[in-house]
């Protein structure tokens, strides 16, 4: 997905060097205009910006064509701290918020987001701004319902796979058992598998299989005739006959009772089936698919599952991961999250890139449900916010700093790049040695700038995990056991973001 824009006006120099790599390392895209040459650069533009960052003289002129060109991005003037200066009331009638600089990554996320807040309340109908332009999240929208694809972004090979799976069988008739533990998304892949079908024009129906009383269950899927049991007033239609022609979805399959497995076993083989109170034969054009959190060989075993409807179920089976095992789709699920909660018109929020990281490391035991929830929360709380780690529930955060703690006591003190042994015949001074708990590094005896080599050491390690890495920051980070956050910062220090 394309990041969104922001159009940065600032004369050429340190300032907007400055301006421009917090934003880009806030993962915008930056694109940098003149306030000389304003005009011409709106004319060779057409990107649909999400905000508009003014700094340097010539205001007056650069909001007047600006609000004749784009009359619905918000615009920022950008101001020197402590600058009580009034701005020109043809400037303050315009602006649509001040921003002090020098600033903070974080004052200048949260004011990103109060501005997409402000925008998504104000553009509320859905309609095509006045400049003409749809943004990528428009674009994204039209092109798929949000609600089919959460929980399956990412790029990890375990979600790789099932996508493949999921692409292979999906326009077929074949009968699919999606396993995996709760809160994965086995749903998200069961309307995965209709959505892309050929059935998408029909219904697709869920059951839940372990939320119905076994007594009712039978009613419920196959429906039932008037007068069939106390309280039956009238006739009704069941689960097969609501999925007519299109996907019936049979979640917690392993929590449904032994007698109505026979009956469904028969529905499977045969493709029909009467309602409760009725001996009139009903056939069925319906696909069915089956999911379960269970261990359905073991439950076999248990004598709890018949073993030749497992059989019959178990023709394309698709294994969910669970979150633990993809962790590297936390920022992208968490992305797919945040753009529904705007869709819904329900807020917003932005994680730090220290905060994404902590996330990554945590258990999460309720799987991509509880990073749902977790989203959910924090947005209640830090509405159109940035969160940072420390904004994190206690038991995440918790969790990750005593992971740290051990990592840091169990792990040795960094190497010095051991030095030539020294030549025979020199005088009897002998060269100090450091022990480590590994080998032993030798002092040359001429002595060395030890803050200057442990640089240049580190200096030369960070390039080669970002060779390594083809040049991606997350990469490299991983390969080096730090937050990303703390190689951005070295990789400023030593002027290597460029290279």
């Amino acid at each position: 997905m394309k990041a969104p824009s922001i159009l940065l006006v600032a004369p050429e120099g340190e300032e907007q060097s400055q301006i421009q790599f917090i934003l880009e390392y806030s993962e915008y895209s930056v694109r940098l205009a003149e306030p000389t040459a304003l005009e011409s650069a709106l004319m060779e533009g057409g990107d649909y910006y999400a905000a508009i960052l003014i700094s340097g003289g010539g205001l007056a002129q650069s909001v007047r064509v600006l609000r004749q060109t784009t009359p619905d991005v918000p615009l920022v003037i950008m101001r020197k701290r402590n600058d009580g200066t009034p701005l020109p009331s043809p400037v303050e009638s315009e602006i649509t918020a001040t921003l002090e600089w020098p600033t903070t990554y974080p004052q200048l996320m949260a004011l990103m987001h109060r501005l997409r807040g402000r925008r998504d309340r104000n553009d509320g109908n859905g309609t095509v701004p006045r400049s003409g332009h749809l943004s990528t999240r428009d674009v994204a929208e039209k092109r798929r319902p949000l609600e089919l694809f959460r929980s399956l972004s990412g790029t990890s090979t375990a979600i790789q796979r099932a996508w493949r799976l999921i692409e292979q069988v999906a326009d077929t008739e074949v009968t699919v058992l999606i396993l995996g533990e709760s809160g994965t998304g086995k749903e998200v892949v069961a309307r995965n598998l209709h959505y892309h079908s050929s059935r998408r024009s029909k219904p697709f129906v869920p059951v839940n299989c372990g939320a119905i009383p076994g007594e009712l269950l039978e009613s419920e899927l196959f429906g039932h005739e008037k007068g069939a049991f106390t309280g039956a007033l009238s006739s009704r239609q069941g689960r097969f006959e609501m999925a007519e022609g299109g996907t019936l979805f049979l979640d917690e399959i392993g929590d449904m009772p032994l007698a109505m497995q026979v009956k469904l076993l028969r529905v499977l083989q045969e493709r029909c089936f009467e309602r409760v109170g009725s001996n009139r034969t009903v056939d069925c054009d319906v696909r069915v698919i089956a999911a379960t959190h269970r261990n359905l060989e073991e439950e076999i075993g248990a004598g709890r599952f018949r073993e030749d409807l497992y059989y019959r179920l178990n023709v394309f089976p698709i294994e969910v991961p669970a979150l633990r095992e993809r962790s590297e789709d936390i920022p992208a699920l968490v992305a797919d999250l945040i753009a529904r909660i705007e869709y819904e018109k329900r807020g917003s929020i932005r994680l730090t890139a220290a905060a994404l990281e902590t996330l990554k490391h945590y258990e999460w035991p309720g799987n991509v449900r509880e990073l749902a929830n977790l989203i959910e929360r924090l947005t209640v709380l830090y509405p159109y916010g940035v969160v940072d780690v420390g904004d994190l529930p206690e038991k995440i955060s918790r969790r990750i700093g005593r992971e740290d703690e051990l990592s840091a006591k169990g792990s040795p003190p960094p190497s010095i790049a051991e030095a030539p042994p020294a030549e025979e015949g020199n005088s009897g001074r002998q060269a100090a040695s450091i022990e480590t708990g590994t080998s032993q590094i030798r002092l040359p005896e001429e002595g060395l700038d030890l803050k200057e080599h442990l640089s240049a050491l580190e200096k030369d390690l960070i390039r080669q995990a970002l060779e390594e890495s083809q040049g991606v920051v997350a990469h490299a980070a991983q390969r080096l056991k730090m937050r990303r956050t703390t190689l951005v910062e070295k990789l400023r220090k030593y002027n290597l973001r460029e290279e």
